[in-house]
């Protein structure tokens, strides 16, 4: 039996998170939460001054 790529990741992740990465997995998704929200508000910053030069 031969494993993909995909099944060897998945297990890799299932390693990490079993020894030692469950504390850190909140933490983790926490600073990708706020790493999205960042990306999300300078990307509407961005439209509303494109917005602004196209009016103009």
């Amino acid at each position: 039996m031969r494993f993909g790529i995909w099944e060897i990741l998945l297990i890799a992740l299932l390693v990490v998170i079993l020894f030692g990465g469950a504390k850190k997995l909140p933490e983790f998704a926490k600073s990708i939460a706020e790493a999205i929200n960042v990306f999300k508000s300078e990307d509407k910053k961005s439209a509303k001054k494109t917005v602004k030069k196209k009016s103009k």
